[in-house]
């Protein structure tokens, strides 16, 4: 035979041999097909969908669900994104919703059939919602049905251990036995470890999940302050501080209760239109290179400041986190914030300068300086203007840096990716150029155990808001009001500023949004919105309360622990508790008589 029709019949033999296999191949694929499909034979499909919400309509994440018919439990398997624990447990997603599939027999479900939905979660009493056969919407030959469940809150072993753990650490932080970084590490730990220990051989002692954990530290924060510690570490090695520093005492002109005046209204502006925390980190070297010229403790500058930035931040509707998810959950402006807000704050801001003439006075007066106008041409020498070219460049990239933190609304933008943008600028060209040390700006200037504090300190709170405890806070100020509106806003209002003075104001703001929500659809006179201005004063000002109340306390006092001048948990509150009462009591006044 010709070779090439050798060539070319054994060419059709593998040609017919490959097409047999490609039809026994899709032949035997055919049951799988069928089984992703969800046409199992002799079987029927059955699919549950819906959201699982707390008493405040709030979703609840991680809650477990079970299925039963006539008795016996359904194996469950879980769709987009489920995770399934067991064979017949579902757990809910992040955002409250959970689908279930499920097979049963054809015939299986009748009009009188009774499918029982159990949901559980630690913290929560079990739930059980009934659903007849009936009552299930069919589809062909499958069953549908849509079933929203609410769950209340229990104080269970979980909530009792996580109080007990909070308020030890507390303790720990508050009398200074441990360093504040490593009490909130050891709280946090103890709740992950008995989570996963005795809360594994009986769920009612799960405080939190290493996810819930992960997932309640606001990395929005962290990274805003670690891009803003890099570019402040990097704008220090110009001397724009010192320079700084000599230009405000040239402008009080040796007087140093009008230098902390300065100083106080210039943190208050700049806190309204960037945030209180990007302000002290920018301001707290330059308070401390001006104490030390003047021979006076830092701390008697950094605290009227510290108070003056939370009062500049509870002004305008980006000035402080509260504020950003008040006005988007309400669908207040920029200007909302500033009519209803602003005026008190500015009245407070000057009672603050008469607070702090009064608590101060004493170290005002200790300032080293005998001749005036010869120590500010020793300043001027001296606290000079070291590198032209990267302050250009820094303050380039602070400009862009500020607008997008003034438009991030716009955007939809995060305020952290601002600063980690402007800090990769400004790091990348003082590398570039040799003007920065990269170990040395890494190691010195980002504040790491002020980072770790906030870190553990968002566990600790996501701890004890997983359990339940801000949830019976809000239900308590529900329960108190009694749809009365003077005693909602006098509520909402000094709850929210204590529990913000010893809290996160983050996770509490977050929970009292929906109750504040429907007390403004139920009191006569609550459509005005002051009670969500009485939760913005609260939640604001009650920052002041102690050193951990507000971010930009715990970054303020940091930097000053890191420059030698530590402040004790009650040295700080003696002076500014105190001034958050009164500022808070100015605020309840404004309420009443304006609204």
């Amino acid at each position: 035979m010709n070779p090439q029709a050798v060539d070319r019949q054994r060419g059709r033999r593998i040609d017919a041999i490959a097409v047999l296999l490609c039809i026994v191949l899709l032949f035997s694929s055919l049951p799988a097909v069928a089984q992703t499909q969800g046409v199992p034979a002799g079987k029927v499909r059955l699919e549950l969908f819906g959201k699982v919400l707390d008493s405040h309509s709030s979703a609840v994440e991680e809650a477990s669900i079970q299925v039963l018919l006539n008795g016996s439990p359904l194996k469950v398997s879980g769709m987009a994104g489920h995770g399934v624990d067991a064979a017949y447990t579902l757990k809910t997603r992040g955002d409250g919703t959970y689908q279930a599939r499920m097979w049963v027999r054809e015939g299986q479900i009748t009009a009188d059939s009774t499918l029982v939905v159990t949901v559980f979660k630690p913290s929560f009493a079990k739930t059980i919602h009934e659903i007849q056969g009936r009552e299930l919407t069919r589809e062909g030959p499958n069953f549908i049905a849509s079933v929203d469940i609410q769950m209340s809150r229990t104080t269970g072993p979980a909530f009792w251990i996580a109080m007990v753990v909070f308020i030890l650490a507390y303790i720990l932080i508050s009398f200074e036995l441990l360093h504040r970084t490593m009490a909130a590490m050891l709280g946090a730990s103890i709740m992950l470890v008995i989570s996963y220990t005795a809360g594994t051989l009986n769920p009612e002692y799960h405080i939190l999940s290493y996810e819930s954990a992960i997932k309640a530290i606001d990395m929005n924060v962290i990274f805003l302050l670690m891009g803003m510690m890099i570019i402040v570490g990097i704008l220090k090695h110009t001397g724009i501080f010192q320079w700084c520093a000599y230009k405000c005492y040239q402008l009080a002109r040796g007087n140093v209760f009008m230098l902390a005046v300065i100083l106080m209204g210039f943190t208050g502006v700049s806190s309204a239109f960037l945030d209180n925390v990007t302000t002290m980190l920018l301001l707290t070297p330059v308070t401390i290179q001006i104490a030390v010229s003047l021979g006076i403790r830092p701390l008697a500058l950094l605290i009227p400041e510290i108070l003056a930035s939370n009062i500049g931040g509870t002004a305008t509707l980006i000035g402080d986190p509260p504020n950003i998810m008040i006005g988007s959950y309400a669908g207040l402006t920029f200007l909302d914030f500033v009519v209803n807000l602003a005026p008190t704050c500015a009245v407070v801001m000057v009672i603050l300068f008469v607070f702090a003439k009064f608590v101060y006075s004493k170290q005002f007066s200790q300032a080293k300086v005998d001749d005036i106008q010869q120590f500010i041409v020793q300043l001027r020498e001296e606290y000079k203007i070291t590198d032209a070219t990267l302050l250009t460049v820094g303050m380039v990239v602070m400009s862009i840096v500020v607008a997008l933190f003034l438009t991030h609304g716009i955007w939809h933008m995060e305020v952290s990716i601002a600063a980690l943008f402007g800090a990769s600028l400004l790091f990348t060209f003082g590398l570039l150029t040799k003007k920065i040390n990269m170990l040395e700006l890494i190691e010195k200037d980002i504040e790491w155990t002020t980072l770790l504090f906030f870190m553990f300190l968002f566990m600790l709170v996501g701890g004890v808001e997983e359990t339940g405890m801000l949830d019976i806070v809000a239900d308590w100020v529900l329960f108190l009001a009694q749809g009365n509106l003077v005693a909602s806003i006098c509520l909402i209002l000094w709850v929210s500023a204590i529990m913000s003075a010893f809290v996160d104001n983050i996770p509490f703001t977050a929970t009292m949004l929906p109750i504040v929500a429907y007390l403004n659809q139920v009191i006569p006179g609550a459509e005005s919105g002051v009670l969500w201005w009485a939760l913005a004063f609260g939640a604001c000002f009650g920052g002041n309360g102690t050193m951990i109340g507000a971010s930009a306390n715990v970054v303020t006092l940091g930097i000053a622990e890191s420059a030698g001048h530590p402040v004790r948990f009650f040295a700080f509150m003696k002076v500014a508790f105190p001034f958050m009462l009164i500022s808070v009591a100015i605020a309840n006044v404004w309420l009443l008589l304006a609204y």
